[in-house]
């Protein structure tokens, strides 16, 4: 018995040594590396670095104004995913049901997700193009030449078109989700529930949506990090522009680190957000344990 824990306990040693090795390699140290760089000044090229303490941050707050241009976008995308999830939820569950065509349906929604980023964004930059732009011309031939406007170069819509492409693409990956989550239920609980009286939409909101609870909180941290972090999009269709109207906090990171070469600011900006997603799911994750306490 001894010999076989022994060869039992090296077994889990060896199979978890190799994950975190990795760990460590892809994961740790750059993180340490990042912190280490947000205190220097750096152009990403030079062996002179010269340390500035927190002057990257005292800087990152005071003196970068399209930073906060570009954050308040980030908020626009998380407000917009943000409503989005009861509608994801209720599209999730009519496709739970028996109704027909429901396995194409799913298909078509999760399509999106699965297609290339670059290749959606570059797709609807031409849609949404003023010249030949196919949008403005349906706009046309339906007789509604008033709504045609400058999709991509407008500042007071530019970022309503990109939120629009960015729902279009996740959406359908947490419908998928919550259709996981609602399988998850067990069908002899729905059933003494329906027998006892109980509707559809007090079975969703007495069993399905508690026993879903990991799933949902899953979908709002994926909406917090994936707003929060957003890039591909506004990079590919607007480049952040026009000027810094529909940039994002990742884009703006990025052009400050290789449009400007200052790598001690960017790795500034990158542990910020990083902070910021902590700090938004832990003050997520408290709320419901103060309400409780009351």
């Amino acid at each position: 018995m001894k010999m076989i824990e022994k060869k039992q306990k090296r077994f889990l040693v060896v199979s978890l040594l190799i994950p975190v090795i990795l760990l460590l390699i892809f994961v740790v140290y750059p993180a340490i590396n990042l912190i280490q760089t947000s205190f220097l000044e750096w152009d990403g090229i030079s062996q002179v670095k010269e340390y500035v303490g927190i002057q990257n941050y005292i800087n990152m707050f005071t003196n970068s104004p399209n930073l906060w241009l570009s954050l308040r976008n980030n908020g626009l995308y998380l407000v917009f995913h943000m409503i989005m999830i009861p509608i994801e939820l209720s599209i999730a569950v009519m496709l739970n049901s028996k109704m027909k065509g429901r396995g194409i349906v799913k298909s078509i929604i999760f399509l999106p997700f699965v297609i290339s980023g670059v290749g959606i964004s570059y797709a609807f930059a031409y849609f949404f193009s003023p010249v030949n732009g196919a949008f403005n011309e349906i706009l046309n031939v339906c007789n509604l030449d008033t709504f045609i406007r400058n999709w991509l170069s407008d500042p007071k819509i530019v970022n309503f078109t990109l939120i629009f492409v960015s729902i279009w693409r996740f959406s359908g990956y947490h419908v998928i989700l919550f259709i996981s989550g609602l399988k998850s239920v067990s069908p002899e609980l729905l059933e003494a529930a329906e027998i006892d009286g109980a509707n559809s939409l007090q079975r969703l909101r007495a069993i399905q949506l508690p026993s879903m609870a990991l799933v949902m909180d899953f979908v709002l941290f994926d909406c917090i990090r994936g707003t929060l972090q957003h890039f591909e999009i506004p990079f590919v269709m607007t480049q952040g522009g026009p000027g810094y109207a529909s940039s994002t906090f990742t884009l703006y990171t990025i052009d400050t680190a290789f449009k400007f070469n200052d790598f001690g600011m960017a790795s500034t900006m990158a542990v910020a957000i990083m902070i910021m997603v902590m700090m938004i799911y832990l003050i997520k994750n408290m709320i419901p344990k103060l309400l409780k306490k009351r």
